[in-house]
């Protein structure tokens, strides 16, 4: 088992919520995956991101979540995106599904008091593994009846499934044929393939054309280094074979992935050193900072520039965890 998928979530959740937690970018996914028709009614235009997760504290190690809002026939509509993350299924997923719904509604209750009417709230479940999604996605075959009591039963059971987008089953011309954005798409890619795989760099040199196409959109350097510093944390693939991938992309993409793969390089060896070498520590983090916030922003002003030198190892790291969903230097450097 890789390292991306022994327990923890956060590489997974990082990338989710930078590149599809941007209403574009989820606006194309939604489009490729629920009903034609549906999505004729829903105003995309208007898609966007409410803040918060639904998801059970013990949970967020194999979901993440995303929730926007969008009118449907001009009236309040939620839709719901859950990506799992574990690499077997959760058979109870329809209960959960139907948990976090009821969670939406109460909230919306609550600022809504007055109301005698609940919005509907479109449920997505996005799978990403090797192995295709083997459980249930509705909420009835939960029920422990028998073919007969069900029949019996059936007027008064609950009726409620999700939509189930696996990734496991959608290969790569199905994947190219989705109308997506270029960092939806290789988003979706890479959640179904970078996971341990010591060949990513041969694979990615098939999509060449859609990463050139994230750097080239406007302020797709966010979206592009986010993307890295997943392939970077999950994959597998030798250094210099993802180095010469990028390189061929162009002088711009070459020094986000050098920076990028540096940055975490330096963090991973800095783990376990000795007190003594914390000003060594602070000064390689000073400078992958600057690197990384010129790389964003052009070049610095002198009194970022002296902030940074004197900071501390501590606050050097905290600001750099800022650097992928900053939009201006103020949101990464206290000055």
């Amino acid at each position: 088992m890789s390292r991306a998928m022994s327990g923890q979530s956060g590489p997974h959740d990082a990338v989710f919520r930078r590149v599809l937690g941007e209403p574009s970018n989820a606006a194309s996914q939604l489009r490729a995956v629920l009903p034609p028709a549906l999505v004729s009614r829903l105003d995309m235009q208007r898609l966007t991101r409410i803040s918060g997760s639904f998801v059970d504290a013990e949970l967020r190690w194999r979901h993440s979540d995303l929730l926007f809002t969008a009118p449907l026939d001009g009236r309040d509509a939620f839709l719901y995106v859950l990506v799992e993350h574990q690499s077997g299924t959760d058979p109870l997923m329809p209960f959960r599904m139907l948990r976090y719904m009821v969670r939406i509604w109460e909230r919306y209750l609550t600022e809504h008091p007055d109301t005698t009417r609940l919005p509907v709230v479109i449920p997505l479940v996005v799978h990403h593994n090797r192995r295709p999604w083997t459980g249930p996605t509705d909420v009835a075959d939960l029920l422990d009846l028998d073919p007969d009591a069900t029949a019996i039963a059936d007027e008064y059971l609950p009726r409620f499934r999700f939509i189930l987008d696996d990734l496991a089953v959608v290969d790569e011309a199905a994947l190219r044929s989705r109308p997506l954005t270029p960092p939806a798409r290789v988003t979706l890619l890479l959640l179904k393939i970078a996971a341990g795989n010591a060949h990513l760099a041969d694979d990615l040199r098939r999509w060449a054309g859609d990463l050139r196409a994230i750097l080239d959109r406007t302020d797709g350097i966010d979206d592009f280094l986010a993307l890295l510093t997943y392939i970077e944390t999950v994959g597998e693939a030798p250094a210099e074979e993802l180095h010469e991938v990028f390189a061929q992309l162009g002088p711009d993409a070459e020094e986000a992935y050098v920076t990028t793969a540096d940055m975490l390089r330096a963090e991973g060896r800095t783990e376990g050193r000795t007190e003594g070498r914390a000003e060594g520590r602070a000064e390689g983090r000073a400078e992958t900072l600057v690197q990384l916030l010129t790389l964003k922003f052009g070049p610095l002003p002198t009194d970022v520039l002296d902030a940074i030198r004197t900071a501390s190892a501590d606050q050097l790291h905290t600001w750099t965890a800022r650097v992928l969903t900053a939009t201006t230097i103020n949101d990464v450097v206290d000055r």
